[in-house]
């Protein structure tokens, strides 16, 4: 199994016929499975729930187009984790550094929820994404959803590691590769920022505690 699927995928009928619905209203979109972006050598991965309507779904890079993007590029620059000038864009000529960013579900669900079936389905990329990446070393998973696919991804029932913002959780590698260190984080989105469920201060602590991680 290769890390990125096609742009076309055809994997899921639902996901299917959505993406035609957004391709006849917004042509010049990229309307398609949304790959990976960052370092083949990262440490650190960072595993989204799905591509945005107005986001990747968009713009073809994963958080890239939203606001959940701009406080993710954000904190990530304020950790060295980028170069360049985030553009909101493609083409903006942003790059990352020792880190890649890839979503559980590839391509844009109705009402940003996939189902269960998607997720699996999906899933065999997210094992080929972790298994290219020989020096990882952290996934920082956001959301309840990234942090599920990522646990069952590394061969754990999701029973048995809860999801918890702020949460660390140590996992063996199922290919013997050695430890990876799981990191939970609320997502990023607009409504959990506007609620106060997760504030751009409690986001930075997440990848602090990475950078430790990392550092150590």
């Amino acid at each position: 199994m290769l890390p990125e699927p096609a742009r076309d995928c055809q994997l899921c009928d639902r996901l299917v016929e959505f993406r035609s619905d957004c391709q006849a209203q917004h042509p010049d979109w990229f309307n398609g499975a949304v790959p990976s972006f960052g370092s083949d050598t990262a440490q650190l991965l960072i595993v989204g729930l799905a591509p945005g309507m107005q986001g990747a779904n968009r713009t073809g890079r994963p958080f890239t187009g939203d606001y959940a993007g701009d406080l993710l590029y954000e904190t990530l620059d304020s950790f060295g984790f980028s170069t360049g000038s985030y553009g909101a864009a493609a083409n903006d000529g942003l790059k990352l550094v020792n880190c890649m960013i890839t979503n559980a579900v590839r391509c844009l669900p109705p009402q940003n929820k996939p189902t269960t079936a998607e997720i699996n389905r999906c899933r065999p990329f997210l094992e080929a994404r972790i298994s290219a990446l020989p020096d990882i070393r952290a996934i920082v998973a956001l959301g309840r959803i990234a942090h599920d696919a990522t646990v069952v991804t590394l061969g754990l029932k999701k029973s048995a590691l809860k999801f918890g913002h702020g949460a660390r959780h140590e996992i063996e590698r199922p290919d013997g590769g050695g430890k990876i260190y799981l990191f939970d984080s609320y997502h990023c989105s607009r409504y959990n920022t506007n609620t106060g469920r997760l504030t751009p201060e409690m986001f930075r602590q997440v990848f602090n505690d990475v950078q430790s991680c990392l550092n150590s």
